[in-house]
Formats: structure tokens, sequence, C-alpha cells
């Protein structure tokens, strides 16, 4: 098992069975932290655009920085393909925070990039939010405003 080369969710394939789907809508990015946070979007049947997978948060604590993330690969990515909308669907806690600003900042330049709504509980993780609140909250993300 691997990560795929395009939005680095696990694979056992260069490219990632949704990447590599005709039918997902190209126009919409939805940054995550890591697979577990996919696979629980992915339940909810409500996204239907591609994704990427962080590979964590940043957290100076432990030493995590952006450069040990996905960060500029996403960066690569939106500024080469021009979706219409990246979705930063990342866990409310301190560091999840830090890593919205960052990356929301980051991609700015390039397109119209929105957080999915909270009605999950500030430092809960996405993948034990039930698949109704993750699909509210999806549907009540907002463009984030600096």
């Amino acid at each position: 098992m691997g990560l795929c080369s395009v939005c680095f969710h696990l694979s056992a394939e260069p490219v990632c069975e949704i990447c590599r789907n005709p039918n997902r809508d190209n126009t919409a990015i939805c940054v995550v932290a890591d697979s577990r946070d996919l696979i629980a979007l992915e339940k909810t049947r409500e996204f239907k655009g591609k994704y990427h997978v962080l590979g964590g948060v940043i957290s100076p604590i432990e030493g995590i920085g952006p450069e040990q993330l996905t960060i500029q690969a996403l960066v690569r990515r939106v500024s080469q393909h021009k979706p219409e909308e990246v979705i930063l669907a990342i866990s409310p806690s301190v560091e999840g925070e830090t890593t919205t600003l960052y990356i929301g900042q980051l991609l700015k330049p390039f397109t119209k990039v929105t957080r999915i709504a909270f009605g999950l509980p500030v430092g809960g993780d996405l993948e034990y939010a039930d698949e109704v609140t993750l699909a509210r909250a999806l549907e009540g993300r907002r463009e984030l405003d600096y």
C-alpha cells in the first residue's frame, strides 16, 4: 500500500480510484488531514469532487511544519488546475485551525477557499463524527475571509 501521486490518499495503485474516476467533479478539491477523514467524508456521499490529503496538521510542538505535509503539492495542484473551490475540511483543533489559516492564505490568490461548517465540537476528530453531522458540515461551508 502506498500513496496516490495526485491526492496522497492511501492507494495500491499509483493513482487512487477517486482521482481516476472520470465522474468526479474536477472543479472542487476537499482538503483533509489524513485518509481516515477522507473515508469519513466519502461515507456521507455528499461530496462529488476530488480530495487532497495533507498527511497531518501543522504542530510545532510535535515538530511538524508545513514542509512535512503535502501543502506545496496542494499549492502546485491548485495553481495548475485552477479548481473553482477548495474546501478545507480539517478538524477544529488548535493545530487544525492553524493549518486551515495557513493553507487558506496560500490558496486565496488562486481560487475560492471555503471551510466546512462546524456542527463538530472543538477538539473533535472528523473520523468519529456521524455521517449526518459531516454532511451538514459540508453543506454549511463558508468562504474564508482574511
